[in-house]
């Protein structure tokens, strides 16, 4: 269970997201520029709220009454930004294995070989992330967030460097992951088809406001219908 109830003052409003994810999907849905990915960078401790509380699970990751602010790598939350920041000097095998900061040495090898096999970049161990296609360098990042062995998986537009024929054949592999996967996961997306394909749940997010969560399809046909009425 991810449960987020914070406020962060930004320049143009004064983010105020609440809301609970539990063993779902969950989409923050929205316009550019209305806080959606401010949430995931608190969530994941990138950021620090003005007040309000972080809790996964039974741990406490933020709350500002009690002075908790655990910082972003005792967190376990996985966190796959826009461009994937994948490290240019390292390889595909260190930039997963830059993951795995908590793993023995003597256990690293194996959990490289079982990462490299499940996300299907067999052949390109030793490859530079300049040298690799859109979807090559998702599936590296995706890699080494699970190196990690995170809890809750924050999704930031993660098709928004892609072209869109690349796009629409990723989004039945990413929704594999996440259905392995099985813990919360939260995506912050603009495209309500990527939406409808990958999660649950929406809680729309206006000028840095969440709204209450709502079923996607139900959700979906509510801007269908303002669209037709529209016309």
């Amino acid at each position: 269970m991810l449960y987020v109830d914070i406020e962060k003052r930004l320049d143009r409003f004064t983010l105020k997201a609440k809301f609970r994810c539990d063993h779902s999907t969950l989409a923050l849905f929205g316009a550019s520029g209305a806080g959606k990915s401010m949430t995931l960078k608190c969530i994941s401790g990138i950021e620090k709220p003005d007040k309000g509380v972080i809790q996964l699970n039974d741990r406490v990751l933020f709350d500002s009454e009690k002075h908790i602010d655990l910082p972003p790598q005792k967190r376990r939350v996985g966190y796959l930004f826009q461009e994937y920041a994948l490290f240019p000097n390292m390889t595909v095998s260190g930039n997963i294995t830059a993951g795995m900061r908590k793993l023995p040495k003597n256990k690293r090898e194996l959990k490289l070989c079982e990462l490299i096999g499940q996300f299907q970049l067999e052949g390109l161990e030793n490859r530079r992330p300049d040298s690799l296609s859109g979807g090559e360098k998702q599936r590296v990042a995706l890699a080494r967030i699970f190196a990690s062995s995170p809890e809750v998986l924050l999704l930031d537009e993660p098709f928004s460097s892609l072209d869109t024929l690349l796009k629409y054949k990723l989004i039945p592999y990413i929704r594999g992951i996440i259905r392995d996967f099985g813990g919360e996961t939260i995506l912050v997306s603009h495209d309500i088809d990527e939406v409808r394909q990958l999660c649950a749940e929406v809680s729309p997010i206006t000028d840095g406001i969440t709204r209450e969560i709502i079923h996607t399809e139900a959700y979906y046909q509510q801007i269908k219908k303002q669209y037709e009425d529209l016309k």
